[in-house]
Parts: structure tokens; sequence; C-alpha cells
């Protein structure tokens, strides 16, 4: 029998699946992230555990097509890592350093590119011939496939949507990645939860369900909205628009056929496809306006997915 590995590296965990030539999951399982010391244990730790699967299995390593990885940081089509600050990572070659530890091929990719991959083939994306997903989470990721091949970019940031500048304002919200005015600071999770909070702090007196909520967080403001709660509301259509731009701008880059929205705000459902769809035509070029939505089907998964499908790559 052969097998191919998905490997999803995130800050906290590292998620790795087992699968069939085929593309069945016959195993999943997760290790911790050890950012400390430049990461240097994460590699190790992976391809420890990855023979330790085999063991169990009583499978050799020549019945392993490869190894796919997803990254949380920029990587280009050679496997060439350019700084990854959750993991405390510089610049190396991916493919090599694991490829190293493991006897293995590895074919390596960006986390957010990989878990659109996983979707364009398994999961709400499937049966498009382009898709363009984006990551609704603590920041705001995107990835671009066409024709089942990731636009990783020349410098390996392609479908990096999250850092599209929506305020060129001097006093701009800064983002991690330096800039200022970048999309995520106004649209993702962690941004809607700390607009919540200083709302509630510039209007002391103002009555809100989101006073009871306990400290901010996105969903208790998806959940206050539905309630009828006006401040929240508010906030909402604030994000709303924030994302319809941010994706009409993906959208004029690349026209895809579909886009497929996931992350953990994407757990609002069609709330959330309701309040980006009128914004998104609003801001989109005319030609594109009916570009088809959909949500993400694969949840945490879609990492291993599309490292999976890397995987397949990986030996050719």
């Amino acid at each position: 029998m052969k097998y191919a590995f998905g490997v999803d590296v995130g800050g906290t965990t590292v998620k790795l699946g087992l699968f069939s030539a085929e593309g069945v999951l016959l195993e999943k399982w997760e290790i911790p992230t050890r950012p400390e010391n430049g990461g240097a244990a994460i590699l190790p730790d992976i391809a420890r555990s990855i023979d330790d699967c085999l063991a169990r299995r009583g499978a050799a390593k020549q019945e392993v097509t490869g190894i796919g990885i997803g990254v949380p940081g920029p990587v280009d089509d050679e496997g060439n890592v350019n700084r990854c600050v959750n993991l405390n990572w510089g610049v190396f070659n991916l493919h090599e350093a694991l490829g190293k530890l493991t006897g293995l091929p590895v074919k390596a990719g960006n986390d957010a590119n990989v878990a659109a991959l996983g979707e364009y083939h398994d999961g709400g994306g499937k049966g498009s011939r382009s898709m363009l997903m984006v990551t609704i989470g603590t920041g705001i990721g995107g990835g671009f496939v066409w024709n089942g091949q990731i636009l990783n970019g020349a410098h390996g940031v392609g479908g990096e949507i999250g850092h599209l500048c929506v305020d060129p304002s001097a006093d701009a919200e800064e983002c991690t990645c330096g800039k200022r005015g970048c999309a995520e600071q106004y649209a993702s999770a962690r941004a809607l939860g700390r607009m919540a909070a200083r709302a509630l702090a510039a209007e002391p007196a103002r009555p809100s369900l989101l006073r009871e909520a306990g400290e901010p967080s996105s969903k208790a403001v998806f959940d206050c909205a539905a309630r009828g709660d006006e401040l929240a509301k508010e906030l909402l259509e604030r994000v709303y628009d924030v994302l319809g731009l941010t994706i009409a701008g993906g959208c004029c880059m690349v026209d895809p056929e579909l886009v497929v929205l996931g992350g953990g705000m994407s757990k609002a459902g069609q709330a959330l496809l309701d309040g980006i769809l009128p914004r998104f035509r609003h801001h989109m070029f005319h030609a594109c306006k009916d570009t088809k939505f959909a949500l993400a089907q694969l949840g945490n998964d879609a990492g291993i997915y599309g490292c999976f499908h890397l995987a397949l790559s990986a030996a050719v």
C-alpha cells in the first residue's frame, strides 16, 4: 500500500495526517509546536512523529510517496522559507531540511495556500476550476488555486489579501507585519473583538448586550447581533464592508470562479455570506459581480488535506 503524509504546522500544535495514495484519511493526530530556541525542535519532532506512525503500521518508508507541509509564512516553489514569525524561523530551505531528517521527498507551502488546496479538491471548492479562499480568523489569510495549482507568487506571498491596505491614513491600525492599515486589522476575529471593546469604552452609557458577554469576542458580536443588538450590528456592518472591499480587490487580480470563506469566523455561516455579498458587489468591478461564494467544509482538516495533495507532487 502507498501512503502520503500531510503536515500542517501551527503556532500551538502541528496537525499530521496519514493518507492512502487515493486520498483517504487513515489517521490524524497532533503534537505540540515548540518554537523556543529558534524553532529548532519543530522539524525533528515532526520527523520523529512520522517515524512513530510508520512503526505503528509496520510500514516502510519505501511505501511513502512523500510529505506535504504547510507553514505560517512565505514559502516559494523551491521550498525556501522566508521567516515564520510565530515559529521563530529565519530563512532556510524546508524541502532540504525535512527531507534530510526523514529521508522522504518533501513539498512545502504556505498554510493558507495549502488550506485552499484542500478545500479546492475535497471541500467547498470541489468541482470548481479556479478558487480564491479567504480564511478569516485571528488574522486574514488567502490562497488562490487554478486548475489544481497554488499561486505562490515570486516571493511566496501570493494570495495574502489580509495585508491589502484598506486605510492609508497616518494613524491607521498597526499590523503585525509592520505596515499600517492592513485589512486584517479591521475585519479579522481579533480586530472585531478589539473594536467591540473600544466601542463599549467610548460609549459607557450606551446599552448593549455585549456588556453582558464578558470579554468581547467575534462570536459574542455575532451572537448579540442575531439577538438584535444595535451596537453589535454596527460593528458587523464595518467588518462586512472591509471584507467586501478586500475580497473585491483580490478578485480583480485573479478573477476566480468561486470564493470560499473559511476560518473561525466562517462558523457564522449564512450570516457572514449575507453580510459580505452586498458589499462585495458594491465594491467589485462590474464584470465579476456575480462571482459565486461558498463556505469551507473541511474545518481544521483543510490544511492536512491540502498538504496531502502537495505530497503527491513531492516525488515528481
